[in-house]
């Protein structure tokens, strides 16, 4: 017989696992529209500062998942949810490559040119965002666990701002390397949305401790974890 708290533990591992790809993937296909963030009206190497494409608005979901389940389930499943990302975005890719393929019907409400005006450069974008978020990824769970080893499971906030800071460093670099290299955004607003990019993901990254911290709470909380115990899924 199934013992209800295994299957509690499998569940919410489940639900995390789910909301961590639909973040994933869903920011890949929303990155060609861009906006402006304003509480602060400034310039930095001509780009105003937190103009943005949409695709980082989910993204750092991502990591605040992945250290919960790092902090609850351990590096080896958390390093799991990584894989399947990879395997979801690059689905998802062969999706609307197929997709963008086929041609529309005349009376279709979009067009073969609006369809592919707006996911046309989705495989490109996926590339980049796939190699960056591989890079960031498993840097923030390796950080993540350096930290907690060395603080012996204490100070969560260190551990969580600390990873992130690093592996969002790494993402926005390398997603903006790879973008400027395949000509999908001009050389010279690189350092612009690098810093711009970067400086975002610092403060969400701030922000959403709190909820890192009611997570790992509730959670251990409810299968009766200690501060250093982890939940198996054997």
């Amino acid at each position: 017989m199934t013992n209800p708290n295994q299957l509690a533990a499998h569940k919410t591992y489940l639900y995390l696992a789910a909301l961590f790809i639909t973040a994933l993937v869903v920011s890949n296909l929303i990155f060609q529209k861009f906006f402006f963030w304003y509480p602060f009206d400034l310039e930095i190497f001509g780009s105003k500062l937190f103009e943005i494409s949409v695709g980082i608005l989910p993204y750092p979901i991502t990591f605040l998942i992945t250290d919960l389940i790092s902090e609850i389930y351990g590096k080896k499943l958390a390093n799991r949810v990584v894989v399947a990302g990879i395997f979801a975005s690059a689905f998802s890719l062969l999706i609307v490559h197929t997709a963008n393929i086929v041609p529309a019907t005349s009376w279709s409400p979009v067009g073969d040119s609006l369809f592919s005006k707006v996911f046309g450069s989705t495989a490109i974008a996926v590339f980049a965002s796939m190699m960056a978020y591989l890079f960031a990824q498993f840097v923030d769970i390796q950080i993540y666990h350096f930290w907690k080893r060395i603080t012996d499971g204490r100070h969560l906030w260190l551990r969580n701002n600390f990873s992130t800071f690093s592996s969002q460093f790494i993402d926005t670099f390398t997603v903006l390397l790879l973008l400027c290299s395949f000509n999908k955004i001009e050389w010279d607003r690189f350092s612009g949305l690098l810093v711009s990019g970067f400086a975002f993901k610092v403060c969400i990254a701030i922000i959403d401790t709190p909820l890192l911290y009611l997570g790992v709470y509730l959670l251990r909380k409810k299968f009766n974890l200690g501060r250093n115990d982890e939940l198996s899924l054997a």
